[in-house]
């Protein structure tokens, strides 16, 4: 039985009842999840009538299904989110941030502190923001620690520090503090930053007014200087609303098989910054939003506000039932003109986006299905790519660089020291990545790759080839790269005779192979510079009396590199904690070949 047959017969005995639903690839492996009101009919339809390219290219890939029924649709929604996190599916987007934006924090500790962070972690503090730059929330923080003697030391000392002497510390570390202190504090702060500050400015005003009458004009101006400064951060843009609750603002357009998302942050009843998302969409344009929303506040770097907008039309209980904001679809007035507007930036931003989006494909999608196609192989979503390097055999080192729908994930590249090879044996060197990478890879469950590229020539993919299959029993294709005498990718090598494979010098996919490989090159290059400097900087110091580990150590953390060592006297050398007679023989070693 082929696959359409195999899955029409299957869609026959699909229930008509609200559910999820995962479809898979050759291998099994879940490629994308998605949710349905009636399961029977979305996921009929994938396989009916005509798509655009790319659900066509989704449909292709399908080689099975499963769904789970679930009681409502709500239900489908969670369950949807769920399923993404944990397979996190080719086809379904992985929200991330392009950039994270600061938030000012309260740490929950037994002796708080208020910190600047970018990173958000449920259950570790208390959050305000986002801020549109780190000048602003770290001015706003430099303004609260004048007011609000908080603990300001990441770790408790044993003795009192210059905060707690110039007032901006209660010394818990010495001193016992109540916790109705730290209260209030925080209250104050939260008050402040959600936009009430008419208290803590009338506070400042009257201890302005008493330390003028009793004379002490500094203390004074001291006041009068924070009162101006709050003035300053808080009402430096034009105002847009007297209403302080914090909000997002939603916004969408669709248009040939794409949804624009704008996002709208209002604090303090200011717009402080906005977010753009573009995203394909295989179901109906509500369920992508929907689906979207649900990841969006999943996501570790956002804080929820207190009320969430949405456009009309759009069920807003079903967006209640899994973010924990107040979610409204305001019918009039300046709530809704906002949302018309994030609406309006939404359809401008798609207009503008489809010439990206076509290039960027044909640079990237289309670039790794033609790969696979001249070699024979499936789609070659997640490429990984190694590169040795060393210098007749000294300080050999090897790199990994991973490249995801023909794009660099830099997240995802690793360095490797090499441990077991001697002397300059750059197969054996191959085999030992090739086995830490992949031994790592089976232990920890990681994804595999489709495709396994070794800068080398054909002793190289054998070295890779026996580990995977003699020794870790994986089937992974393994190809080679070859440089031409100008040292540019010139051949593609696969297969079991390797041999090269056909492919237009001219192509995108002949392109993307240029990318990694010069990508890898540079990686491992970059590496072994690095680790040749530190190793230099040891053999230089060695057998100098007095200096062992823990000394050159020191040394090198705080000069860097022999070059800057050398411009030191040997007063500057001492000051690392070096005994006299040590100082002046390193620097009469440093300086031996001057004479």
């Amino acid at each position: 039985m082929d696959r359409l047959d195999y899955i029409k017969q299957k869609l026959s005995v699909v229930p008509t009842e609200p559910g999820c639903y995962l479809m898979k690839d050759d291998q099994g492996v879940v490629i994308y999840v998605g949710k349905a009101k009636i399961l029977r009919n979305r996921v009929r339809s994938y396989f009916t009538g005509a798509h655009d390219d790319k659900t066509t290219r989704l449909v292709s890939f399908i080689h099975d299904f499963e769904y789970i029924v679930t009681a409502s649709e709500v239900e489908s929604l969670l369950l949807e989110l769920n399923l993404i996190k944990k397979y996190k599916p080719h086809f379904n987007i992985n929200l991330k941030d392009d950039k994270s934006y600061p938030f000012i924090k309260i740490t929950k500790e037994t002796h708080p502190r208020l910190i600047v962070t970018r990173q958000v972690k449920k259950g570790t503090g208390y959050y305000f923001g986002p801020y549109p730059n780190a000048y602003s929330a770290h001015e706003t923080k430099k303004l609260l620690d004048q007011i609000y003697p908080m603990r300001k030391c990441n770790k408790m000392p044993d003795k009192l520090c210059l905060y707690y002497h110039i007032g901006q510390c209660l010394g818990p570390c010495v001193y016992p503090v109540e916790q109705s202190e730290y209260d209030r504090m925080k209250k104050e702060i939260s008050d402040f930053l959600n936009g009430e500050n008419d208290d803590i400015v009338k506070q400042l005003e009257a201890k302005m007014y008493k330390s003028s009458e009793e004379m002490e004009f500094e203390r004074a101006k001291e006041y009068r200087d924070l009162i101006q400064h709050i003035n300053s951060i808080l009402y430096d843009q034009n105002m847009m609303s007297t209403d302080m609750t914090t909000r997002d603002i939603f916004g969408f357009a669709v248009d040939k098989g794409w949804m624009s998302i704008q996002v709208f942050y209002i604090r303090q009843g200011k717009l402080i910054e906005r977010k753009a998302s573009l995203i394909p969409i295989y179901q109906s344009p509500e369920d992508e939003f929907y689906k979207f929303i649900g990841q969006f506040y999943l996501h570790q770097n956002e804080v929820l506000p207190r009320e969430v907008h949405i456009p009309n039309g759009l069920d807003a209980e079903m967006l209640n039932s899994i973010v924990e904001s107040k979610v409204i679809q305001p019918k009039r007035g300046k709530k809704k003109e906002m949302v018309d507007l994030a609406i309006k930036n939404a359809k401008i931003s798609l207009s503008n986006k489809f010439e990206l989006i076509a290039k960027n494909e044909e640079r990237t999608i289309k670039a790794i299905e033609t790969l696979g196609e001249v070699m024979h192989i499936r789609t070659p979503f997640r490429i990984e790519a190694f590169d040795n390097s060393n210098i007749q055999g000294v300080d050999p080192v090897s790199a990994m660089v991973s490249f995801i729908d023909g794009k660099p994930s830099k997240k995802d590249y690793r360095k490797y020291k090499i441990k077991s090879v001697e002397g300059p044996d750059d197969y054996a060197s191959m085999k030992e990545v090739i086995r830490r990478r992949y031994s790592r890879v089976l232990r920890d469950e990681l994804p595999i790759p489709d495709l396994i590229i070794v800068d080398g020539g054909i002793g190289h993919m054998r070295a890779a080839q026996d580990v995977l299959t003699n020794e870790l029993s994986l089937d992974i294709p393994v190809a080679g790269l070859v440089k031409n005498d100008k040292h540019k990718t010139s051949e593609l090598l696969y297969g079991d005779a390797f041999e090269v494979v056909p492919l237009n010098k001219k192509s995108q996919a002949f392109y993307l192979l240029q990318r990694i490989q010069d990508e890898v090159h540079r990686f491992a290059i970059d590496f072994h510079r690095k680790t040749r400097s530190k190793t230099s900087v040891y053999s230089l110091l060695d057998n100098i009396d007095g200096i062992g580990p823990k000394r050159k150590k020191q040394l090198l953390n705080e000069f860097k590199s022999i070059k800057n060592m050398k411009t030191k006297s040997v007063d500057e050398l001492k000051s690392v904690g070096l005994p006299i007679k040590v100082a002046e023989s390193v620097y009469s070693k440093l300086h031996e070949d001057e004479g």
